[in-house]
């Protein structure tokens, strides 16, 4: 059995997970966005046979498509991951799109005035012509023969300017399937587009969740203990989970998706989880403080096994099936649950028996 690690220079506890963290601060800058956070199209192949990716990537660019290519073997066969960036006719798509949606209501507006004012229908045609320019350069970045000015309802408008925009997407995912389907042989394909509208909405609600997160964690924690260095060290603890957590994205070139985004929410409910139990019984209970962390530990870190073992095992199963899903969650939550280990016990039981020693001289 493990003795009493707080006995002595306890202290000392603090230099590894702290030499963590600086490692982890290194690679943080090397994540790598995935489609959900920087838009762009993910084709999933289950292969016949393994490919040369190589010879995919030189047939993807006689088309001008620049893609990221992944190969990997499970235990169902080879499974190839094509990453493409946004096009520009995808972009220039988007941007279509929403000054069409900017202009419409005030152009419907217009009309229905016109109807009963003679005065308000220059300004309504005026308007009405700019939006059939705005259609028209769908339509041509479509490739669909049809003209605006033949449209008279702007119901039907509304609904011609939709088809344009879905068409433009379904024509360049044809783009890209083409080249595929001459160059490798596959069982099935599955192709996942994200705009560059959605993806600026991914990144601004993943900001307001994280910002309002944390500003919940700190009213709770303060207003739970009711003083500064108790509830610093729990803050501290779950901002350093989430650091090293980032570190591990970055040194083993997890992207940042919307799975792995969920998987560093939930470590901040775990990393409070286990911080609030150890500052709660360093603080309420009778008894030596030291004695009183080690407790905690052993309670702690059989949470925090537990919890490694279970996503040790959805690990394995992602890596045998390839699911992306199962894969970034889990290996997302196994990095911040070794990096909780470390923190909590390491960081946040030191500064708290430090705080708790304090106070009894």
């Amino acid at each position: 059995m493990i003795g009493n690690i707080y006995k002595g220079n306890y202290k000392l506890l603090i230099i590894p997970p702290l030499i963590l963290i600086i490692a982890s601060l290194y690679f943080i800058p090397q994540i790598h966005l995935g489609v959900d956070f920087k838009g762009g199209t993910l084709i999933t192949l289950t292969l016949n046979e393994n490919i040369d990716k190589d010879q995919l990537k030189a047939e993807l660019a006689k088309e001008n498509i620049k893609a990221n290519i992944r190969v990997f073997q499970t235990t169902l066969g080879y499974k190839a991951e094509v990453e493409v960036e946004q096009s520009e006719s995808l972009l220039k798509a988007d941007e279509l799109k929403a000054s069409f949606n900017s202009m419409i209501a005030l152009v419907e507006k217009l009309e229905v005035n016109s109807t009963n004012n003679s005065n308000a229908l220059p300004q309504y045609l005026e308007k009405r012509k700019d939006i059939n320019a705005i259609t028209n350069q769908l339509f041509a970045l479509a490739k669909i023969d049809k003209k605006a000015e033949e449209i008279g309802n702007l119901n039907d408008l509304r609904k011609d300017m939709e088809s344009a925009y879905n068409k433009v997407y379904t024509n360049y995912r044809d783009l890209i399937s083409k080249p595929i389907e001459k160059s490798v042989k596959y069982t099935s394909i599955s192709i996942q587009s994200v705009s560059p509208a959605l993806s600026t909405r991914f990144i601004e609600k993943a900001t307001y969740v994280v910002l309002l997160s944390a500003l919940l964690s700190v009213i709770f924690v303060f207003l739970f203990f009711r003083k500064l260095v108790p509830g610093a060290a729990v803050l501290i603890g779950a901002v350093s989970d989430v650091t090293i957590a980032l570190g591990a994205m970055g040194a083993f070139g997890i992207p940042l998706t919307l799975p792995s985004f969920a998987a560093l929410m939930m470590l901040v409910g775990f990393s409070l989880d286990t911080d609030i139990l150890l500052t709660k019984r360093m603080l309420d209970r009778p008894g030596n403080s030291r004695e009183k962390a080690f407790d905690a530990l052993k309670t702690g870190a059989t949470m925090s096994f537990a919890a490694i073992i279970a996503f040790s095992v959805l690990f394995v199963i992602a890596n045998a099936t390839r699911i992306s899903t199962y894969f970034d969650i889990s290996a997302v939550a196994l990095a911040g649950l070794v990096g909780d280990l470390l923190a909590t016990w390491g960081i946040n039981a030191v500064l708290l028996l430090w705080y708790v020693e304090s106070k009894e001289k």
